[in-house]
């Protein structure tokens, strides 16, 4: 199944190569950075009581598994055609054209805005813990915390690109466990304190509440999965590149499946269909480990910020920076950078603090953004790129697996869109803006 005609090959600005110096160990980080953020599993439990025992865990477990596999086959397509497709937007562009490319464009910048909102909803709550246990009286808001990550990774957003982030990922990947480990671990403490009689696991509300929150829990475990930059990532990969990827996404998929399992089925179990959006809202004590979690949770997620932010910069400087003269004077093009990012990260710290629901941001941007780039394009992609295996049985089978892969998940992207928006007006209607949550 070879491509019919192909397109004309993107002239790829020099200032979005990274040159290819990293090992098979930093594309782990860089992926398990960008998907195993405590923003994205720090719902499932949410996700579990809104869905039950049978559906979440099944729902949760083929997330984990299709994603795997979609990740495998995009790090397969690197040179497809003989030419390296450094960004996603490109890959696309080889394969299906000038549609290819704007639709990835349109779904990352959904992915981008909508991750790092959520994100910066995540990180201004867990600094407010960590302030409220210190100062129980404090004036600061929910909206202060915000504004404080937002200018602290406005400081990040000056490092020039996504492999000068390596260190700062590697921690990152440490506090994702270190995260996980802390919160499991009190999760389960704060379960057995519990009175057990107390935890009920059933649905609760009218047919069509459960029906939207069960669309609503499908797009948060799509988000939990979010992962629009593997093409990036493995254009900092040295060769080979393919084999490097492979190795890096699936050591990333080992801390994934330790802590986004653990978290899921522990805090489900804990705190049944009362359990929080976000876990840490649900835990009491002991009130120091909370605080040692959240300050986990900031640490991650402020890499993961970072990873998805890149590519709407990368496209802004592109433009900006086009002509010769531009590129002569080092303190423009710096002063070019701090303008692009100032506004970027002005416009997400503003829309966090005015509408802080995190779940319902979680929800919309895994069914309008993540859903199409992490489980639909792959399977189709690899199938338009005729990467296909020589055997017969194996061809029809992948393309078998791949067609009910790309059906099946979007029909989840519109189920999920629909139960986000449904939520998001209801919360407008219950909040009033910059409410301090």
């Amino acid at each position: 199944m070879l491509l019919s005609e192909e397109p004309e090959t993107e002239e790829i600005k020099s200032s979005t190569v990274d040159g290819g110096k990293g090992t098979w160990k930093h594309a782990a980080f860089h992926v398990a950075t960008t998907i195993a953020t405590p923003a994205a599993y720090a719902p499932l439990p949410f996700a579990l009581a809104s869905l039950g025992w049978v559906l979440g865990v099944s729902s949760l477990v083929g997330g984990t598994l299709v994603t795997w596999y979609s990740s495998l086959l995009i790090a397969s397509l690197w040179g497809w055609n003989g030419n390296n497709h450094i960004t996603y937007k490109h890959l696309a562009h080889s394969i299906f054209g000038f549609w290819g490319y704007w639709s990835i464009a349109f779904f990352q910048q959904v992915a981008s805005l909508g991750n790092n909102i959520a994100i910066q909803i995540a990180a201004g709550t867990g600094l407010k813990a960590v302030y409220k246990y210190y100062y129980t009286d404090g004036s600061l808001t929910l909206q202060h915390f915000i504004v404080f990550f937002g200018a602290f990774e406005l400081f990040l957003s000056q490092l020039p690109n996504i492999h000068s982030l390596r260190w700062v990922n590697a921690l990152c990947t440490f506090s994702t466990i270190g995260f996980a480990a802390t919160t499991i671990g009190v999760t389960i403490y704060n379960g057995n304190k519990i009175d057990r009689a107390s935890i009920h696991y059933s649905l609760h509300g009218s047919s069509s509440s459960k029906t939207f929150k069960a669309f609503n829990a499908l797009g948060a475990i799509a988000f939990s999965f979010g992962d629009a930059m593997l093409p990036e990532i493995q254009n900092t990969v040295r060769e080979p590149a393919k084999k490097n990827m492979y190795k890096g996404v699936s050591a990333a998929y080992s801390v994934i499946v330790l802590t986004y399992w653990q978290l899921a089925f522990w805090g489900y179990w804990a705190f049944g269909s009362e359990v929080q959006p976000y876990i840490l809202a649900s835990l009491t004590i002991p009130k120091w480990t909370i605080v040692m979690a959240n300050l986990f949770a900031v640490i991650q997620i402020s890499g993961c910020y970072q990873i998805y932010c890149r590519p709407t910069y990368a496209y802004f400087e592109e433009r900006i920076l086009s002509n010769k003269s531009a590129r002569q004077f080092s303190f423009r093009n710096h002063f070019i950078r701090l303008t692009c990012t100032s506004v970027y990260i002005a416009f997400v710290t503003l829309v966090a603090a005015a509408m802080p629901f995190f779940g319902d941001f979680v929800s919309i941007c895994g069914a309008i953004g993540f859903t199409p780039l992490d489980f639909v394009f792959p399977a189709i992609a690899y199938l338009k790129a005729g990467r296909m295996p020589k055997g017969t049985k194996v061809r029809r089978s992948i393309q078998l697996l791949n067609c009910i892969i790309a059906t099946w998940f979007s029909i989840v992207a519109i189920l999920g869109c629909i139960g986000a928006v449904r939520l998001i007006k209801e919360d407008i209607k219950t909040y009033k803006f910059f409410h301090d949550m």
